[in-house]
């Protein structure tokens, strides 16, 4: 164990002592004497760990057991990566009715683990919620020929396994993307939406062209991506992923050069198992085909092809993100220098022009934002992992059932009291509607700088052109596999590993002073002048580094919008002086999507009279709670307590959904219509099925206070429901008259009269046998009693449905089918002359006028 002995701080009495101040030096000189000792045998546990690592079959950073269930090399098309299903927790079994989470790592020059880094992370967050969970990594060398395309074909096969092997659970599995992974995820559901649940897409950057990251101009400055083949030629066929690293390093030169390795030498005697935990993952470089490497810097990072839904495959599909019917859910920060939040939304705006466009193609987008952490940290800081990741999974199920839409998600610390059982957590997640154009204003897409990438584009095409015309030949003629591996050995970021390590000669000596510096540690006062001092300058060092990056970047930024912003240059790539065209293609201008947009539409409105109780009841929460933009977790844990397993007997989880989001479209498309098919949904069902629907509309919209207009709007509907109820009593009476008289006149020995009403409390009611009777004539509804004050009028719903509405959705379901399934589908009708009546009735009763909500 460590002894160590704190030296005294210099007392303010002594400040003028020279004994003291030559004291302090002292003590200052012989802790940095000894920290370096320290700090030197740190860097050699790196360099050890480093050569270890290498070794490893799988070498991986997952801080939880597995087990490899499928791997990819030996599907048709092989490619280097493998299904693995990670082990339950000691003390958290896995509940096998929840959906699984499968975690796709990045492979951007790094091993695979970051997901499940540390406990306190992805995978962690998933198995503490009980979810099963999965993890889908890869080796660090590709199968030779291996393409992007491939690795998507692999990642369905990979979903649809976990599919077969978790049949019965509540929705499809649940997918989290970190940095690459997360656009070759959606590229993949893209092809293959029917195997993917909710999408999270972590650190993912989606629309290279947005924002205003130095990165940006990394493909201008280079000339595009003929550097790229050459790299790759002169490997052999294989891309060095130390170097996409080393870009990384590059961005924050302060960081790399001095702060880490300080934070290192500052905190030795505490720092040293974070840092060779990270150090561990930092120097596990992989290697990409270089067919896949290519594809993505000409496609992704140069091109900017995927956002706008240009790319297709090779055997014709188009890669669009609007063909994914599971909601996506983006996590992203403003601290992040690689993927800042414009790059992570920006798709947005380059697929779909407002919010109609978005409802259109019933898709679900929710993103939330962090102010400040890192790009790394969004996938290993502890802090990240206890907060946004937990929330974001154990909410997993409300973000599935939310009508379509644009959304954000905002988690928060917990006011209220935490009672020791309570499993909610000190956080609370918060998803509230968000319309097109805050995404636009946070975006803000520039026309002119597309330009100027529009024409970096056409460059780097001419460029590698020229290249695999004119070099590319003598360049592959030259390379041979001694010369890659050298260029491998001596990449900078290797060497640093490799120089110092046990196999140094000075190694032995070092781990040996090492070992005496622990049991005797003299560690110096924080208030020791040459510590202050020491520390004051590595503050100056820092800034300078930082003032160094940001006048190189201004510059980068200068140099590329003169050059690619220059008339002639701008000529090259297409664009006309004064042209206002659009660098890019808009998907959702063509006429294709104009006509879908409108069958959409049509398709809708012959669903406005189609349904049942439970329709109705769907529709009514909709409406009432329409004007709450925000839902919260409680809400939904509130709506889990009452959605019981066997109560959906006709509507597993993926119908349900659906239903939801239908009903939530009509009253988005067509509110005045859906509100007064009413009595046509209800018309049939048993009257006791239709008084539990209302009861339960009530206690729903109950579950918070109402405000006035709200209330008004429950009452009115309350009445069209009770109206609905006595036409159906009327309806039972007749029908049990009808049938008496039959029996009577067939009968010769008359019967009993056996006249109940069905027990099934949604349960349809028993057909009539037709009779000539005459059909008595329906009790009419009683009128509402007046109040004390008048009440608004129910107004028409302009606004779309809200998550407020989806979180009591599911309770409505698990209510409505606790008896039964209700009478069924019904088509169109007319509408009963009493409903008419009571409508109108109601709308007299109310004094109030309201403007419409949209």
């Amino acid at each position: 164990m460590t002894k160590k002995t704190p030296l005294a701080p210099l007392a303010d009495t002594k400040a003028t002592n020279p004994w003291a101040w030559m004291s302090s030096a002292y003590d200052y000189a012989l802790d940095a004497w000894e920290r370096s000792v320290l700090y030197a045998d740190v860097r050699r546990q790196r360099g050890d760990q480093y050569r270890q690592h290498l070794t490893e079959k799988m070498p991986n950073v997952l801080n939880f057991d597995g087990e490899v269930i499928m791997s990819g090399l030996k599907l048709p098309r092989p490619v280097n990566y493998g299904l693995v299903r990670i082990a339950p927790l000691p003390d958290v079994p896995v509940d096998a009715s929840r959906r699984p989470i499968v975690v796709v790592d990045p492979r951007a020059g790094h091993g695979p683990g970051i997901g499940g880094f540390k406990p306190d992370s992805e995978i962690g967050a998933a198995l503490r919620a009980g979810h099963p969970c999965y993890f889908i990594g890869f080796l660090p060398d590709p199968v030779p020929g291996q393409t992007i395309e491939d690795v998507m074909r692999a990642v369905a096969a990979f979903m649809e396994k976990v599919n077969e092997l978790h049949p019965g659970t509540k929705g499809k599995p649940a997918v989290i993307g970190n940095c690459q992974a997360g656009w070759q995820v959606l590229m993949t559901a893209s092809v293959w939406p029917d195997l993917f649940g909710p999408i999270i897409v972590a650190g993912s950057p989606l629309s290279y062209w947005a924002g205003h990251t130095p990165m940006r101009y990394a493909g201008g400055m280079l000339g595009g991506s003929w550097l790229t083949a050459l790299t790759s030629d002169l490997g052999l066929g294989r891309f060095d992923g130390a170097w996409l690293v080393k870009n990384f390093e590059s961005l924050d030169p302060a960081n790399t050069w001095w702060s880490k390795n300080y934070n290192l030498y500052s905190k030795v005697d505490t720092e040293a198992p974070r840092y060779l935990g990270f150090e561990k993952y930092w120097g596990g470089h992989v290697y990409l085909n270089d067919v896949e490497i290519q594809y993505i810097v000409d496609n992704l990072f140069i091109g900017n092809r995927l956002s706008n839904a240009e790319l297709i495959t090779s055997d014709g599909v188009r890669i669009d993100f609007r063909n994914i019917r599971s909601p996506i859910v983006v996590f992203c920060s403003y601290g992040d220098n690689i993927t800042p939040p414009e790059q992570a939304l920006g798709w947005i705006t380059d697929l779909y022009r407002d919010d109609d466009d978005v409802v259109s193609h019933d898709q679900t987008i929710v993103y939330a934002t962090h102010e400040s952490i890192g790009h790394l940290g969004i996938f290993v800081s502890g802090s990240v992992g206890r907060k946004e990741h937990r929330e974001f999974v154990s909410n997993i199920d409300l973000i599935d059932v939310i009508p379509a839409g644009i959304y954000q998600a905002t988690i928060t610390d917990e006011t209220r009291p935490i009672a020791p059982d309570d499993n909610d957590g000190p956080y609370t997640l918060a998803i509230r509607r968000q319309p097109y154009k805050a995404v636009l204003d946070l975006v803000k897409p520039d026309p002119e700088s597309d330009r100027r990438f529009a024409a970096v584009s056409k460059v780097s095409e001419i460029n590698l052109s020229l290249y695999r015309a004119f070099m590319q030949p003598w360049v592959k003629a030259a390379a041979n596999s001694t010369m890659a591996h050298w260029m491998q050995v001596l990449h900078p970021l290797r060497l640093s590993y490799e120089l110092w390590s046990s196999r140094n000669l000075l190694a032995p000596l070092v781990e040996q002073a090492a070992d005496k510096v622990r049991a005797d540690r003299h560690e110096v006062s924080e208030n020791n002048p040459a510590w202050m001092i020491q520390t004051a300058l590595s503050r100056a060092m820092a800034d300078a580094l930082d003032n160094y990056r940001d006048q190189r970047d201004a510059t980068y930024a200068a140099v590329f919008k003169t050059v690619y912003g220059s008339p002639l240059v701008q000529a090259l790539a297409g664009f006309a002086p004064n042209d206002n065209k659009p660098a890019r293609s808009h998907p959702g201008e063509s006429p294709e999507h104009k006509v879908f947009v409108h069958q959409r539409l049509d398709d809708l409105r012959n669903k406005i009279a189609v349904g049942s109780v439970l329709e109705a009841v769907i529709r009514c929460i909709f409406y009432v709670l329409r004007l709450r933009g925000h839902a919260d977790k409680r809400q939904f844990r509130d709506a889990l307590r009452v959605h019981q397993p066997g109560y959906l007997k006709h509507y597993d989880h993926a119908a349900f959904r659906a239903l939801v989001r239908e009903q939530a479209l009509l009253l988005t498309y067509y509110p005045r219509e859906s509100m007064q098919a009413l009595p046509e949904l209800l018309q049939g069902s048993a009257p006791k099925a239709i008084r539990d629907a209302a009861a339960l509309i009530r206690e729903l919209s109950l579950d918070s206070p109402l405000t006035e207009l709200e209330q008004g709007n429950l009452e009115t509907l309350l009445n069209i429901f009770e109206n609905a109820a006595l036409q159906g009593e009327a309806r039972l009476k007749a029908a049990e008259v009808a049938n008496a008289a039959e029996k009577a006149a067939n009968a010769p020995t008359p019967e009993p009269e056996s006249a109940s009403e069905p027990e099934s409390a949604f349960a349809p009611e028993p057909a009539p046998t037709p009779t000539p009777t005459p059909t008595p004539t329906p009790t009419p509804a009683p009128e509402p009693e007046p109040t004390s004050a008048p009440v608004p009028a129910p107004e028409p719903i302009l606004a779309e449905a809200t998550p407020a509405t989806a979180t009591v959705a599911r309770k409505v379901a698990a209510k409505t089918a606790r008896s039964g399934s209700g009478s069924g589908r019904r088509g169109r009708g007319a509408q009963t002359a009493n409903a008419s009546a009571k409508l109108a009735a109601t709308a007299k009763a109310r004094t109030r006028s309201t403007p419409d909500a949209g």
